[in-house]
């Protein structure tokens, strides 16, 4: 009969050996996207995952130059081709660049 009054112990343990590699997953996939951010903030380029537009020119005059824009959810990438293009308009301005490697545009005096 003294067997019958034996009151259960209260452990809670999981009949499932694997229940908690679901909880290291959600931690992995959290460091994972930390390191991104992280990265893109090293690199520069946190506006890639902002709300903000940006334009990156990648190898700047040379034959593998890319134009990667971003304006709000779309991203665009455009290789330079050595198709030529001939348009109608006006001469807008000259972009010279300087010494130390910046770019400067000189906009035309408007004849109106």
């Amino acid at each position: 009969m003294r067997y019958m009054n034996r009151r259960k112990s209260k452990t809670y343990l999981d009949d499932d050996p694997l229940s908690s590699v679901a909880n290291l997953f959600d931690v992995a996939m959290i460091f994972a996207i930390g390191l991104l951010v992280v990265a893109l903030m090293h690199f520069g380029v946190e506006e890639l995952i902002t709300q903000s537009d940006v334009t990156i020119v990648k190898n700047p005059g040379q034959e593998n130059m890319q134009v990667i824009i971003k304006q709000g959810d779309d991203i665009k990438k455009l290789d330079l081709t050595s198709e030529v293009v001939s348009t109608s308009g006006r001469k807008f301005g000259t972009i010279y660049e300087t010494n130390s490697g910046e770019w400067v545009l000189v906009k035309e005096a408007s004849g109106d």
